[in-house]
């Protein structure tokens, strides 16, 4: 069994925890992002309003030629696990190629971008945490 997500559960008083839930991707329908045609679809296994959690795992599918545009940039860390296909990811300035298989994990505010490389849809898991400001240490 693969555990890449290894962190305690990050609370906030007077909040309760989430209840834990058991999912798959067959469950969860494709939300295509906008102005994309359908090539670039997320399938979100949590509610994003929800701030009783403090994470979310998701999948992303880019269709064949499917692309994020533009280099983009996130306050919070997250990791990849490729689950199908081939693609091409901008990291920090750098094109990595990047397969079914493979694993990154991405800094907060590192530059990012990415496309579909392959002839089948390249698709990858998605971890980033989400509804809590990172711990500053004086």
């Amino acid at each position: 069994m693969f555990h890449w997500i290894r962190k305690r559960y990050d609370e906030i008083e007077g909040i309760q925890r989430p209840t834990p839930f058991i999912t798959s991707d067959e469950a969860v329908k494709p939300v295509s992002m906008p102005d994309t045609n359908g090539v670039w679809q997320t399938s979100m296994f949590v509610d994003p309003t929800d701030i009783r959690h403090d994470m979310h795992v998701n999948i992303v599918t880019f269709q064949p030629g499917g692309l994020i545009p533009f280099a983009e940039t996130h306050v919070m860390e997250h990791g990849l696990y490729v689950l199908q296909g081939r693609g091409a990811y901008y990291l920090n300035g750098d094109w990595r190629e990047v397969e079914e298989g493979d694993y990154m994990w991405l800094r907060a505010f590192c530059p990012q971008a990415c496309y579909a490389a392959g002839t089948e849809p390249f698709r990858y898991l998605l971890y980033k945490d989400v509804n809590r400001h990172m711990p500053l240490h004086l």
